[in-house]
């Protein structure tokens, strides 16, 4: 059987690591700080507690990703997007045509960046393919992690059609609940996170910014806030559909995600039972504010200029974090030159997103095997 190697050991990392430890895989784990995670370094192993529970078998911690990619033919990638250059960039050179990338989460064409920041780093072609961020879970100790969540459904997709139908086996039978989306476009934008973090973290803005305690979902929703989530849900929508792809409303997401009440996205928020803990950042300078704006909705902005589609909500969400973050995002983020898109226009990009894609291709079920079959 290969090894599986998993870099990042935030929440959504060690999370992967017990997961796959759990089915019988032998994964090692890869961080730019062993020291935090100095427990399961040492022991061998990661505890899991919570939706997941048990004591499962870490072979390594490193903070090598050539080491990585000379023990592990997969590499999961389970860091944040917006370090996703500086990841491709350290394993660009140790890459084999044997190598497959999945990506945990990708955020809006995170596989068509990652595969783009590796050809220029000459890595040989390589199938980079991804899904979301599948579980509600934080670190635990420098030992564990405490799965909240795991979602029930989700999207695979990936940087080409062709490494979608040859590698989307292997993470539906770590995985059986993922479906494969219509497209990387589809993929990207089915995320609840990305639409609502950005106006829930801003119509909370004094409470955030006065380092108040605040459970994001269950206190800092409101029918106004919902208004403002509607309008960028819309415009998601809109994107999503000029390149192919439809969407589920969100209270259905959520509901297909953890089980919620449907009969509005405000009842979905407050019934969802990972929601019901989650509490609010600590400030408007988080890694996942920043994540969302800068994979998420900067290349939204972009894809919908290419489609002549206007995104007022997501454009000002994006002066408005830029401007209280210091952060120049439309330059920053994940621009159409990251993405390797920048001269192409958007009848192009959509041709290459879906050449030949049915619908029948979304519910093929997973291909038996081990994972060494599968890639």
């Amino acid at each position: 059987m290969d090894e599986i190697g998993v870099i990042g050991a935030g929440g959504e990392g060690l999370a992967v690591v017990a997961h796959l430890s759990s089915a019988g895989h032998r994964v090692r784990l890869c961080t730019r700080n062993p020291q935090r995670v100095a427990g399961i370094r040492d022991g061998g192993e990661v505890r899991a507690t919570g939706e997941l529970e048990g004591r499962f078998p870490v072979a390594q911690v490193t903070a090598d990703p050539a080491e990585l990619a000379r023990r592990c033919r997969v590499l999961v990638v389970a860091a944040i997007t917006t370090a996703y250059p500086e990841i491709a960039a350290s394993l660009a050179a140790h890459l084999t045509t044997d190598h497959v990338i999945v990506l945990f989460s990708g955020k809006l064409c995170g596989s068509a960046e990652f595969a783009a920041a590796l050809s220029s780093g000459g890595a040989p072609e390589v199938d980079v393919v991804e899904t979301d961020a599948l579980f509600a879970a934080r670190p635990d100790g420098d030992d564990g992690v405490r799965v909240l969540g795991t979602k029930r459904w989700n999207l695979v997709s990936g940087a080409t059609p062709g490494a979608v139908e040859r590698r989307a086996p292997v993470i539906r039978e770590w995985f059986p609940q993922l479906e494969i989306a219509t497209n990387l476009v589809h993929r990207g934008l089915t995320d609840v996170g990305a639409v609502a973090h950005a106006p829930i973290a801003l119509a909370n803005l004094g409470t955030i910014d006065r380092g108040e305690e605040l459970l994001f979902y269950l206190e800092g929703v409101s029918d106004r806030t919902v208004a403002l989530l509607r309008e960028v849900e819309q415009e998601f929508r809109e994107v999503a559909a000029a390149y192919g792809a439809a969407l589920t409303p969100m209270p259905d997401v959520l509901d297909l995600y953890y089980g919620c009440t449907t009969t509005s996205l405000l009842d979905a928020m407050r019934s969802a039972a990972p929601y019901k803990t989650i509490l609010a950042p600590g400030s408007l300078d988080h890694r996942f504010l920043h994540e969302d704006i800068a994979s998420t909705l900067v290349p939204l902005e972009a894809l919908a200029a290419k489609a002549g589609i206007a995104t007022p909500m997501v454009g000002s969400i994006i002066n408005v974090m830029s401007t209280l973050s210091g952060k120049p995002f439309r330059r920053s983020g994940r621009t159409l030159e990251r993405l390797g898109w920048a001269e192409h226009d958007h009848a192009e990009i959509r041709r290459a997103l879906s050449p030949g894609r049915t619908a029948g291709a979304r519910t093929a079920p997973p291909a038996p095997g081990s994972v060494a079959a599968a890639v």
